[in-house]
């Protein structure tokens, strides 16, 4: 499996260099005992790829560690081992063997969902699939495709599409989630990530960097599928936890770093021995139903064209299908690659007068065909750049790019947001922001009616909300600071009256002392739940900006039930002095 992998790894590099390439990934060690385990671990690996080999692993000092992963924890650190792994685009990969797909003849439909398969008997007398019923998602309309073989490779949704075929069989998958969040880039060095193989849980956790921001991740839990898989605070929190045992204690890492986040559903073949899903294999297997339906399930992106290869020729077999020659995809470059060179953006810049970073964005995601999307870029009637205006000014994706998404298959606001951009990915905020103006683009390619458009609007924003972590830590957070001066002088003495220490923060302790100072019961679970509902960092403390955020809220009505809020109001009554002990009156 592993010298399987590591041969298509080296082929996804050779046809979509554009969009795969190597990258060091580093293993910080801490006890001695690691280095000779790791070395041996990753020298095997380097054996194994042979020619397919990107580049050789090595091992860096502490110092030489600590230089290119500065933010990394230094006490006990004793070095650490550095191996290549391949990393790429996957919406645009996905996307450019699809374009390549159609290029070379095939059909390609989006948003067509099966609703039943047809089966027919075949010469043999046997009954075998011969069709299916399915329906357009955009238009509703059904209609039915005939055909000589059908394949189910459907993902997470592989037992679904059998059970069409045949009520009766056993359900082969299990389907996983796992959970990742997006960081800002201060978190990861530019070319370099970090691989924790032996996490708290014996999961694995890493961080890298990613489209100019870091990406951190994973969990493993088993899930049940569903359309909208959604992240959890409880998984968010464990990565964050994870990531603060690596890094320096000078690095906050704090809940409201956190730029996006979201869940996605890994469809592994179960192993119907065990139960827990970190046993479950990553590999794929093939199965043919006694109607001739054939199922691909399981594996992973390095290894799909291998997948796909081994699949055909079982339908070729099964099906008596007839062809012409045998598989031609290894080494056939994928749409974008063939007139692609490293230096292509240079191009970009001086024939469009587009911003380097937009021109390195765009070579980098469409190859060749960015001179095409290039084309379509409005000019800006700036001095510079000439052209090209951006969705969001914090990240280089064009206007253009949604005029060009539109004639490769985009149909919703989503796919932009999503599938075609990452900006959803890198920033759950700035994708709202730039929204309302992907929805005007795509109304003047598509000419969408004024219901469509609100459609589309309501649809890309529950998105937003429900997958891609938009809603989570959301409430005091979003609300602005709205004080006069006299309010937050107000609210400052009631922060100082609660912190009893003047630490310039407010503790479990605290709120511990200050319940018990008025006489009220509050267990342990609750003082440390009354502290989490304020904590937006999540770093146990509510530190003065997060004090007049909840306040602020509370004013506004976004707040309404706080327990820490109301602990507030009690403490500034009771530091009211009344008139009559004043010394003051009449």
């Amino acid at each position: 499996m592993v010298k399987e992998a590591l041969t298509e790894r080296a082929n996804l590099i050779e046809i979509a260099p554009h969009l795969a390439y190597p990258f060091p990934i580093m293993l910080p060690i801490y006890k001695y005992w690691q280095i000779p385990y790791f070395w041996a671990g990753i020298k095997m690996y380097d054996f194994v790829a042979g020619k397919q080999k990107l580049k050789s692993s090595y091992y860096l000092s502490k110092k030489k560690a600590l230089e290119k992963f500065p933010m990394l924890k230094k006490e006990a650190l004793k070095g650490a081992l550095v191996y290549y792994d391949g990393q790429h685009d996957d919406a645009r990969m996905n996307i450019a063997i699809a374009i390549s797909t159609a290029r070379m003849g095939g059909s390609v439909a989006n948003y067509i969902e099966v609703l039943e398969l047809h089966k027919s008997k075949d010469e043999n007398g046997k009954e075998v699939v011969s069709g299916a019923r399915v329906k357009d998602r955009i238009t509703d309309k059904e209609f039915n495709i005939k055909a000589k073989c059908i394949i189910n490779a459907t993902g997470p949704y592989t037992d679904h599409i059998r059970l069409m075929g045949n009520k009766d069989d056993q359900k082969i998958c299990q389907p996983s989630q796992g959970v990742h969040i997006v960081l800002p880039d201060y978190y990861s060095p530019e070319d370099m990530g970090l691989l924790d193989p032996d996490t708290s849980d014996g999961r694995v956790i890493f961080f890298l960097p990613w489209q100019k921001v870091t990406l951190a991740g994973t969990t493993d839990v088993a899930c049940e599928v569903t359309d909208k898989p959604s992240p959890s605070e409880n998984e968010i929190q464990f990565i964050l936890s994870e990531v603060r045992n690596y890094l320096h204690q000078d690095v906050d890492v704090r809940r409201g770093d956190v730029l996006s986040a979201w869940c996605g559903i890994r469809p592994l073949v179960m192993d119907p021995n065990k139960s827990d899903t970190q046993s479950i294999a990553r590999n794929h297997i093939i199965e043919i139903s006694e109607n001739n339906l054939i199922t691909i399930a399981g594996g992973k992106w390095t290894t799909y064209r291998h997948m796909a290869e081994e699949t055909v020729d079982k339908a070729i077999d099964v099906c008596n299908l007839k062809t012409t020659s045998g598989c031609r995809t290894k080494g056939l470059m994928l749409d974008g690659a063939h007139g692609w060179s490293p230096t292509l953006f240079i191009r970009l810049v001086q024939d469009f007068g587009l911003e380097n970073e937009v021109a390195k964005h765009l070579a980098s995601t469409y190859g060749d065909k960015a001179f095409k999307v290039a084309k379509l870029a409005t000019l800006t009637g700036k001095r510079w750049p000439v052209s090209g205006k951006r969705l969001h000014e914090e990240f280089p994706y064009l206007e253009a790019e949604v005029r060009y998404a539109v004639r490769e298959y985009a149909c919703r606001a989503v796919d932009i947001l999503a599938r075609r951009t990452r900006l959803a990915f890198c920033n759950v905020h700035a994708a709202e922001e730039a929204l309302p103006r992907i929805i005007e683009i795509m109304t003047e390619e598509l000419k969408w009616s004024k219901s469509r458009q609100q459609a589309e609007m309501e649809h890309a924003k529950q998105f937003l909300r429900r997958e891609m972590g938009l809603d989570l830590g959301a409430g005091t957070s979003s609300v602005p600071i709205n004080f006069t001066k006299d309010e937050i002088n107000m609210y400052v003495k009631r922060f100082k009256s609660l912190d009893y220490e003047n630490k310039g923060f407010i503790t479990v302790n605290d709120l511990r002392r200050y319940f018990k100072k008025i006489g009220e019961r509050v267990t342990e679970d609750q003082l440390h739940d009354i502290l989490n509902e304020v904590d937006l960092n999540k770093n146990a403390q509510v530190d003065i900006g997060e004090f007049l955020q909840l306040m602020s809220a509370l004013k506004s009505g976004n707040v309404s039930n706080s327990r820490f809020a109301k602990a507030v109001l009690k403490s500034s009554e009771l530091d009211r002095i009344p008139v009559e002990r004043s010394g003051g009156g009449v």
